[in-house]
């Protein structure tokens, strides 16, 4: 009881916004639990960790933490943390975003943020569906999955976020689940120590809308699933291929070394002003 009294009265907004806008059993607030854990973890002080969202479900997060926040516009929130950062790179900016809000919308400045490589750490919940807006198809919907907007089935494949962000450019790229809750905490405490621009895909459950809309289950049933369905890489190549069919590999899936855009920025800067 000490730990969590600590943790609420230190790092969460509890005279101004709460009871939160979540749904019961909605993964999002264990997540935002895994960050502030891991920020903690870190020793980092509030007044320099800046966190920025857009507009969704998990958007709603920096409304309720006491650290310097942005509520951003929709799809917005690299382009809004990149001008953060590059005015003070000595900040730590943590991003939290949707699937939607990331890879629809916002999924020219998701590339081009994983090609540019700022020193950016990326929270991006993936819940399978746009679930403030109503159970809309997202680009993360598997495929003949239902939702409001594909009553007969989504006939579009859908996005592979970690190999995305892989092949736009990003140095560090892991996942987790809400399910492997001391994984994921530890994994957002490597992401945010990573220099250049660092993505935790989380697989989160939307039971309002995807799962019913579905027939998977309320909260209990869904999380099941991740257990279920999740192999930590380390383990992946012990298990025979067919039992990895329909699975997911969790931890850190990519890790190397670039050179981080803010210090070439500067390189620029002093280049250009030496000649001047």
């Amino acid at each position: 009881m000490a730990l969590l009294s600590k943790v609420t009265h230190q790092y969460l907004r509890t005279k101004k916004q709460f009871p939160n806008v979540w749904c019961a059993g909605c993964g999002i607030g264990t997540i935002m639990g895994a960050i502030i854990r891991a920020i903690d973890g870190l020793k980092l002080p509030q007044d320099d960790v800046v966190m920025v969202s857009g507009i969704g479900c998990s958007s709603r997060m920096p409304v309720y933490v006491d650290f310097n926040t942005l509520h951003a516009t929709h799809g917005r929130p690299l382009a809004f943390a990149t001008g953060v950062k590059l005015a003070q790179p000595n900040l730590k900016v943590i991003i939290i975003t949707g699937d939607g809000d990331a890879l629809a919308i916002g999924g020219n400045h998701f590339i081009h943020a994983c090609r540019r490589n700022i020193d950016l750490t990326t929270i991006l919940i993936n819940n399978s569906t746009y679930g403030m807006t109503g159970g809309q198809v997202a680009p993360t919907t598997p495929f003949m999955k239902i939702g409001t907007t594909a009553p007969y089935g989504n006939r579009e494949r859908s996005f592979d976020i970690a190999k995305l962000a892989i092949a736009a450019g990003a140095p560090f790229v892991a996942r987790g689940t809400v399910y492997h809750m001391v994984q994921l905490r530890k994994l957002v405490e490597e992401a945010i120590q990573k220099k250049g621009f660092s993505l935790v895909e989380v697989i989160s459950h939307c039971h309002t809308l995807y799962g019913r809309l579905n027939k998977e289950g309320g909260a209990i049933e869904m999380l099941k699933w991740q257990k279920e369905h999740a192999i930590p890489i380390s383990a992946a190549g012990k298990v025979p291929p067919e039992k990895l069919r329909g699975k997911f590999l969790t931890g850190v899936l990519w890790d190397i070394d670039f050179p981080e855009y803010c210090e070439e920025y500067d390189k620029v800067m002093a280049e250009a002003q030496g000649k001047m």
